[in-house]
């Protein structure tokens, strides 16, 4: 005990050296249950922030909170316009930092990944008697300079949480020697980013369906303006092997969307725009979309999509697994560093086709307008999307189940 002291004592008080940092204030907490994940690595933001949503989907009025290891705030991360889900760095390990952020937080649960444990945060957040829980824990989380010369420390962390998922046996027996409870420990599945589907009314897909039958149609979504001319001059060319071919045309903002049906009419193209006529015609050949909440409905109608802001440097691409989700095949262009390892998944699994100019993308969606070559990419894409659904609808229940225990017990109480 003397010893584990001493290596704890030792390390807060090289933390306090610098003393507290001047943060800035925090964004107001809901009122209600509040989930706590902590993104340790870089390489799994994404998958945490994929969770994050997927539990405040099937949860009715829970805030997330999601926190990032130096390593992850470096990173470009995707706009997020979901409410109450929050996304910030870390605290300092300084105590007050500390107390400052779980003062004002006040998490109902604490899901940590990968490892890189923060002493301080991990135990000040055991104390107040928050529960705890581990995932995707991997042993290059645990093999920095303290956790080989301060392995009590390791161990006291260890100890704080309630459960403990490692990505392999190896990582599991890893943990039991630098002193995880065997009874904590579990062998999962990595944790992995997987698609969410969008949302439709039911009517406009049966409408939309019904307006199409029999007809070919591919979507391009999130087109920047200087994408236009590229989407256009595909549509042309895949328009010789495919007379009736639609292209829905969903811009990247409502501004554009006026761009693209200017450019469309005066490229001599029969176009509507979405939302303004009625559904397309037979004569229709480029409809233009602007409103995001239905790329749940293109996405389901339309066997080829092309995920526009990655021809152009800046911008970073948009979320493949969204497509992947509705069946829908996806096209893509070289610039997208922030869904970089979801779209090399699709790529490596045969869902997935890189493209570079109007010419590859004409001649990518003349070959996959073809039902057959749409669905096997579309049958692959889903295999990989179901890849980490498994554990990532173990630890929703998990947390679930945990809220609803401490719900019942303060209800009790009161």
């Amino acid at each position: 005990m003397a010893a584990r002291s001493l290596g704890l004592a030792a390390y807060r008080a090289l933390v306090r050296r610098g003393g507290a940092e001047d943060a800035a204030p925090y964004a107001a907490r809901p009122e209600g249950e509040l989930v706590w994940m902590h993104a340790a690595e870089a390489g799994n933001v994404l998958a945490v922030l994929d969770l994050a949503k997927r539990l405040m989907a099937m949860r009715d009025r829970v805030a997330v909170l999601v926190t990032l290891s130096e390593s992850a705030a470096t990173q470009d991360l995707p706009p997020t316009d979901t409410r109450d889900l929050f996304i910030l760095p870390a605290p300092s390990e300084h105590p007050e930092n500390v107390a400052r952020f779980l003062d004002h937080w006040r998490p109902g649960f604490c899901l940590w990944t990968w490892g890189g444990l923060r002493p301080n945060l991990v135990l000040e957040t055991a104390a107040r008697g928050c529960p705890m829980m581990m995932i995707d824990a991997d042993s290059a989380g645990f093999d920095g300079r303290r956790d080989r010369w301060m392995p009590d420390v390791t161990r006291q962390l260890l100890s704080a949480f309630d459960q403990v998922l490692t990505r392999s046996p190896a990582v599991l027996r890893r943990l039991v020697q630098l002193g995880l409870p065997r009874s904590k420990g579990e062998v999962t599945s990595p944790l992995l980013t997987g698609g969410q589907a969008l949302r439709c009314a039911e009517t406009d897909l049966a409408d939309m369906s019904a307006c199409l039958v029999g007809r070919p149609v591919w979507y391009a979504t999130q087109i920047l303006p200087e994408e236009i001319p590229v989407v256009l001059t595909a549509h042309r060319q895949a328009l010789r092997l495919s007379h009736r071919l639609l292209l829905i045309l969903h811009t990247h903002d409502y501004p554009t969307a006026d761009i693209a049906y200017e450019r469309a009419r005066a490229r001599g193209f029969t176009a509507m725009r979405w939302g303004d006529d009625p559904y397309p015609d037979e004569t229709t050949q480029v409809m233009v979309a602007d409103d995001p909440g239905d790329r749940g409905l293109f996405f389901r109608v339309a066997p080829v999509s092309f995920l526009g802001s990655s021809l152009v440097s800046g911008h970073g691409g948009c979320d493949p697994f969204e497509a992947s989700a509705l069946g829908s095949a996806v096209l893509y262009g070289p610039k997208v560093r922030n869904f970089l390892p979801s779209y090399g998944r699709l790529a490596t699994a045969g869902a997935a086709r890189i493209v570079n100019d109007a010419g590859a993308l004409g001649n990518a969606v003349s070959r996959l307008i073809a039902p057959d070559q749409a669905a096997t990419m579309a049958h692959a894409g889903w295999d990989v999307i179901s890849e980490g659904a498994e554990l990532a609808d173990r630890v929703i229940e998990l947390i679930q189940d945990n809220l609803d225990d401490h719900a019942g017990a303060s209800n009790a109480r009161a």
